[in-house]
């Protein structure tokens, strides 16, 4: 389908297919698992209206104190992602909402009032906006002209892959972004790339399947728009539920994905040693005894955590600095981190010759 098509079927079938997330014909635009406590508590002030018309296949409240800041989410709907996280920013800060139907958009606009006064926030305050407009299109929203490398996060709920230019939604979102913002989002992923005779299935597209980036076409497009060294948070394979369609996929399988990328410049493709660690101390909201960056760094509180540069850079030059002791500088470089999935290529370095034990450094 080409990119109107795509928009006008999306639009149709987001505002006239389904009217509730009931009407999914597939569980790929749903979330699986229980939600932390805080994201429960904060879920039970959002307006049934809202929350009825939830399509999401992950969450994105990113970790850490949101006070204060700027976030933009990318195909809000109805609203439930940035009425979440317009408590988290509190009244001083501010969530932009930006989705193509106007269908969702005026259930997200007709709350705005219920939800302040639900959240508590004193008289006359509004940190919501909400914004008809392509996510493709961002620069063209009179609203985020004024915030061109001033957002703070940016997320994103199972939209991307309904957009035809995904290259142009994550270059505008890196435009978007302070120098350590980050874009946190969740999305649907193939371990193939589908096929355009599914690609022009307007029901597989609306149930986010046919827009599916296949996984290593996504890391290389965020690495060519600037989102050095893409760090996967969390992921879960999708089981359709819908024998029909899922027989029209054959053996392509699906991935719910949670992926952070930064706007740092100059991160290096692989992970390379420094020598350099990271001292988690402790403060991050709801990660007292240990804070998870990614699916391989968990770390603990106290403990000297080694890491490699761009990890290092991921801590230090972001909102998660405050939190963590650093030690090391670049002066020295040891190689590539062996274990982290890129080794030396050469054969003859595998093995000490003198000692016969292996080389190479631990994973970071």
């Amino acid at each position: 389908m080409s990119g109107t098509n795509t928009h006008d079927a999306v639009s149709d079938y987001y505002s006239t297919v389904l009217k509730k997330s009931d009407d999914l014909a597939t569980n790929a635009c749903t979330t699986s698992g229980t939600p932390p406590l805080h994201i429960l508590k904060a879920l039970k002030n959002i307006h049934p209206d809202v929350t009825s018309k939830y399509y999401g296949c992950g969450l994105c409240v990113p970790e850490g104190s949101l006070e204060g800041l700027t976030v933009l989410d990318l195909g809000c709907g109805s609203g439930r992602d940035v009425y979440l996280l317009s408590q988290f920013v509190g009244p001083t800060g501010k969530v932009i909402g930006v989705d193509m139907t106007e269908e969702q958009i005026d259930v997200a606009r007709r709350t705005a009032e219920h939800h302040m006064q639900a959240f508590g926030f004193p008289v006359g305050t509004m940190n919501v906006v909400f914004e008809k407009g392509y996510i493709e299109k961002l620069d063209e929203i009179e609203t985020l002209q004024h915030l061109k490398g001033k957002v703070d996060i940016i997320v994103s709920n199972c939209v991307i892959n309904l957009s035809p230019d995904k290259r142009a939604v994550l270059s505008q979102a890196f435009e978007l972004l302070k120098p350590g913002g980050e874009l946190y989002f969740s999305d649907v992923y193939s371990d193939r790339r589908v096929p355009e005779t599914l690609r022009k299935d307007k029901v597989l597209w609306g149930e986010c399947i046919s827009g599916a980036l296949y996984w290593n076409d996504f890391l290389n497009l965020a690495k060519a728009v600037g989102f050095g060294d893409p760090r996967l948070v969390g992921d879960s394979e999708i089981e359709l539920g819908n024998k029909k369609l899922k027989e029209k996929c054959g053996n392509i399988r699906f991935f719910s994905a949670t992926y952070r990328l930064w706007k740092i410049q100059g991160l290096e493709s692989h992970c390379e040693d420094y020598g350099q660690a990271v001292i988690y101390q402790g403060g991050i909201p709801r990660n007292e005894d240990s804070f998870l960056l990614d699916g391989h760094h968990r770390i603990e509180k106290g403990r000297i955590f080694p890491v490699c540069g761009n990890t290092w850079r991921m801590l230090k030059e972001t909102r998660f600095a405050e939190y963590f002791h650093f030690i090391g500088n670049f002066d020295t470089h040891y190689g590539i981190y062996a274990d982290c999935g890129t080794t030396v290529p050469f054969t003859s370095y595998t093995t000490n010759k003198e000692s016969g034990t292996k080389t190479g450094g631990g994973c970071c």
